[in-house]
């Protein structure tokens, strides 16, 4: 589907580009891509004065605030270098970015993200961000519940997995919004927030 348009309150949410992430491989942009596409963004976003959402991932050191429950894939455990949940230097250091810390893969559970939004006014979000198939999805999956109009700027996301991005971008994601490469939201961002 291509993109069509942004409302006049649309918020910018990036999704985990925090260093213990960012420093995982991913495909099929490089993490370093990701991160300069999200900052242009967040600059033309900024620039317009509208909202720009840092969501971090991070949990307490005993582990006692992670998500429960049994699952077949390996847990990650031990505990995380110090520095590992910070936002990447090139988009930190904004006094006027909101940042939300999450416990989960979704941005909205258990967090204030969608007060923040609702309190600006904003009616639909752009997404970016590490995992394409996990938090970028399930925070797009609860956007989508939530009433709010949802686009991926979907060359600056990338995951681990090449077929989870895939299966992301080419069968969920349009079931969930629009999406559109970076230069195509800042295209459509300046014919109409002037």
């Amino acid at each position: 589907m291509a993109l069509t348009a942004l409302d006049p309150r649309t918020a910018l949410v990036v999704i985990d580009l925090q260093a213990g992430i960012v420093a995982a491989p991913v495909t099929p942009y490089p993490a370093s891509e990701v991160v300069a596409r999200s900052v242009d963004l967040a600059e033309a976003f900024r620039a317009r004065d509208l909202p720009v959402v840092l969501l971090r991932v991070a949990f307490a050191a005993d582990g006692a605030d992670a998500v429960p429950g049994r699952t077949e894939a390996p847990r990650a455990g031990g505990t995380r270098p110090e520095g590992w949940d910070v936002v990447v230097d090139e988009l930190a250091g904004h006094p006027g970015d909101i940042t939300v810390t999450k416990h989960n893969w979704g941005a909205f559970h258990g967090t204030d993200l969608d007060v923040q939004l609702r309190r600006r006014g904003v009616t639909q979000i752009v997404l970016t961000g590490i995992a394409t198939s996990i938090g970028v999805e399930s925070t797009a999956r609860a956007a989508h519940e939530h009433g709010y109009h949802v686009t991926r700027a979907t060359d600056a996301m990338s995951d681990m997995d090449a077929e989870a991005h895939r299966g992301s971008v080419e069968r969920i994601f349009p079931r969930l919004g629009e999406t559109g490469t970076t230069t195509e939201v800042l295209e459509l961002l300046a014919k109409t927030h002037n």
